[in-house]
């Protein structure tokens, strides 16, 4: 006991022991207080996490409520422009399409005759005046004979269709059929065509991205699976291979394809009942340089050249 009190006395009276003390002291309040600073850190990270979590479901809920009104608009769009599932012209890679029936026209009685048709029946009208209600639908007749079709309905050449350069931005295969692509095209206008083409078995896709093309521009808005296509690529074909045509190089998407021989306007959008496209569809080949004709004149872009297969010579075009 004596002991123990002489040695506290000593150490109250020893600077150096003090100090060791001290600083043993201020160690233990360094670690502690670098304990505290790095809950503080975690903290603060977890609730930095939070925010940017609740920041991106912010953002995500709002993107999701575009793509729905985007959506809703283009759903309204098409029907104000009446784009309904019709059949694409027979052909080629690109012509796989969903076609609706047409339905059947319903059946039943034919409505009870009036009084007054019944009268008419039973009494007929003279016989003068039943010769002059012939002879003026005999009329009718003959003029509707003379009048002569228009001359857009009269000729029916390569010039009707718009065909153009255009640039595939990008194409991806189809979220509902596994033969087809989904490509968004340049073809000179302020935004890019939709187009839906048969050629995942002939192209790799690759091969599709960023690439210059030929593009049947006008005929009708159709439905292929789902997504509606707004123009064809053109291509030379055969039952073992298909191959796209390229324009001729310096070209830019919405040049015009010409021909030689064959001038005009095309049409604003082909009328599928008239039937231009199969009737011109037969006369487009390759030639034995691979280069596309109709008719024998090439496939043109003024001061820039001719569009050619890479190798299929002799070959149809569709």
């Amino acid at each position: 006991m004596f002991l123990a009190r002489s040695l506290v006395k000593m150490s109250s009276h020893n600077p150096l022991l003090r100090l060791e003390q001290r600083a043993a002291e201020a160690d233990q309040i360094i670690e502690y207080l670098k304990h505290q600073v790095q809950l503080l850190k975690e903290k603060a990270n977890a609730q930095a996490c939070v925010r940017e979590e609740k920041k991106l479901m912010m953002e995500n809920a709002k993107l999701k409520n575009d793509i729905d009104e985007l959506k809703k608009q283009l759903l309204e769009k098409e029907k104000h422009r009446g784009v309904r599932d019709i059949d694409m012209p027979s052909g080629g890679a690109n012509a796989e399409i969903c076609s609706k029936p047409t339905p059947p026209k319903p059946s039943g009685p034919n409505p009870p005759a009036t009084t007054a048709a019944a009268a008419a029946v039973q009494s007929p009208p003279p016989k003068d005046e039943g010769k002059k209600k012939k002879q003026e639908k005999k009329g009718e007749k003959v003029e509707k004979k003379q009048a002569a079709p228009s001359q857009e309905e009269a000729k029916v050449d390569v010039s009707r269709l718009d065909l153009r350069v255009g640039r595939i931005i990008t194409a991806e295969k189809h979220p509902d059929a596994d033969s087809l692509y989904v490509e968004q095209v340049d073809v000179g206008e302020a935004a890019p065509r939709t187009v839906v083409s048969g050629l995942v078995k002939h192209i790799p896709v690759d091969q599709m991205q960023n690439r210059m093309a030929v593009l049947l521009c006008n005929l009708k808005p159709a439905k292929m699976r789902g997504v509606v296509s707004q123009a064809m690529v053109m291509c030379a074909s055969s039952p073992d291979k298909v191959e796209i045509l390229d324009p001729p190089s310096g070209t830019s998407p919405g040049d015009r394809i010409t021909f030689q021989g064959f001038p005009g306007e095309p049409d604003k959008e082909l009328n599928p009942k008239k039937k231009v496209w199969e009737q011109v569809q037969p006369d487009l080949r390759t030639d034995d340089q691979c280069v596309a004709t109709y008719k024998g004149a090439a496939f043109e872009v003024a001061g820039k050249g001719v569009c050619k297969a890479q190798t299929m010579s002799n070959s149809g075009i569709k």
